[in-house]
C-alpha cells in the first residue's frame, strides 16, 4: 500500500533527509503513463539511459543522446504528481568539462522539468559535481558498476570485491558528499561494500544490485514487470510476467479482427441501436 499522503512534490532536500534502510522506493520510467501509474508508490523516479536498451533496442546505453533524455524526462515529469524526478546525463554530455556539464544539465532541468540529474563517475567527476551544485543543479552521482564505463571497467562486473576496491568506493562516496550531492546511486557492488558506503555518508544511498544495506532501492520497471527479456541481471526480481498477458491480448485481438467480431456495432459510429 502506498505511503504517500498527498500530491505534495517530493524535493531533493526531502530525499537528502531520507536515511535508513527502506527509506526510499524508486523505479525507472520513460513515459507519462508509466510514471503516473507508479507515482503514488515511489519517492523517486529515475529517467534512466537504460531506455536505450529497453525502449530502443540498443546493445548498450552509449548511443543515447541528450535530446532523447530530455524528451523522456519531460514525459515522465508530466506523469509524476509527487515523486522526485531525476534524469540521467547520457555518455559524452558531461565528461568534457564543467562548463559542458553545466550547459547540458541546465538544459535537462529547464526543458524536462525534472528536479535533478544523475551522472556516472568517480573522483574525476567530483569537481564537476561541486561546480553544478554551487550553481543550483542537484546531482545524484552514480558509483560502483557504471554501465557507461563498462568498456573501461572490463564489462558488467560487480565492484567492491576486496578491501582496496571498497576503499576507492568509500573515497568516492565521501568526496561526492563533500561536493554537495543530495544522494548516491550505488550499483552492482558487494554487500560489504554497500554497507560500508551507506554507513560512511550522511546522504542516502540508493542501491541497484547493492543489497539491503542501502537506504533505498531502484530497479528497471520493465525488469520487474517481465517486459524486457533480452537480459535479466542477477539482482532484478520479476514480480509478474506481463509479456505473457500482453501476448494473450494481442492474440485475442487478432482472432476477433480476422473473425469479424471486432469492431462490433457498439464500436461504430452511425449504427442504430
Amino acid at each position: 500500500m502506498s505511503t504517500h499522503t498527498s500530491n505534495t512534490k517530493i524535493t531533493t532536500t526531502k530525499i537528502r533527509a531520507m536515511k535508513g534502510p527502506g527509506s526510499i522506493v524508486s523505479l525507472t520510467a520513460y513515459t507519462k503513463p508509466m510514471a503516473a501509474l507508479m507515482d503514488p508508490y515511489v519517492d523517486l523516479i529515475i529517467v534512466g539511459d537504460s531506455t536505450g536498451m529497453v525502449a530502443y533496442g540498443f546493445d548498450s546505453t552509449l548511443p543515447v543522446t541528450l535530446d532523447m533524455m530530455i524528451q523522456h524526462g519531460a514525459a515522465v515529469t508530466r506523469g509524476a504528481a509527487s515523486a522526485c524526478v531525476v534524469v540521467d546525463m547520457p555518455f559524452g554530455s558531461y565528461q568534457e568539462s564543467r562548463q559542458q556539464a553545466y550547459r547540458n544539465a541546465a538544459r535537462v532541468l529547464v526543458e524536462s522539468g525534472a528536479q535533478a540529474v544523475k551522472m556516472e563517475g568517480g573522483l574525476e567527476l567530483v569537481d564537476t559535481v561541486t561546480f553544478l551544485v554551487e550553481r543550483g543543479i542537484p546531482v545524484m552521482p552514480h558509483i560502483g558498476l557504471r554501465p557507461q564505463h563498462a568498456n573501461a571497467q572490463g564489462g558488467f562486473r560487480a565492484q567492491g570485491r576486496d578491501d582496496a576496491a571498497t576503499g576507492r568506493l568509500l573515497e568516492e562516496a565521501r568526496a561526492f558528499q563533500a561536493a554537495g550531492a543530495f544522494s548516491l546511486l550505488v550499483e552492482g557492488v558487494f554487500e560489504s561494500a554497500a554497507r560500508a558506503i551507506t554507513e560512511a555518508v550522511a546522504i542516502p544511498t540508493i542501491g541497484i544490485g547493492a543489497s539491503r544495506a542501502c537506504d533505498g532501492q531502484v530497479l528497471v520497471t520493465e525488469d520487474i514487470l517481465g517486459l524486457f527479456s533480452d537480459y535479466t541481471p542477477k539482482f532484478a526480481k520479476r514480480y509478474v510476467d506481463l509479456s505473457a498477458q500482453i501476448k494473450t491480448v494481442f492474440a485475442d485481438y487478432e482472432r476477433e479482427v480476422r473473425g469479424g467480431d471486432f469492431p462490433g456495432d457498439e464500436h461504430c459510429f452511425g449504427m442504430k441501436k
